[in-house]
């Protein structure tokens, strides 16, 4: 399959996809919500 016939290579590639698609629904829910620190810095 596309010249990669490692198995670990296909689980590095497919992690590194897992790990942005968790990111980016990670950060899309967090995006705008309020910081619990109320001590005025950002």
């Amino acid at each position: 399959m596309l010249g990669i016939s490692d198995p670990w290579v296909w689980m590095t590639y497919l992690i590194c996809l897992i790990a942005l698609l968790f990111c980016g629904i990670y950060g899309y829910i967090n995006w705008n919500k309020d910081s619990d620190d109320d001590d005025g810095k950002h």
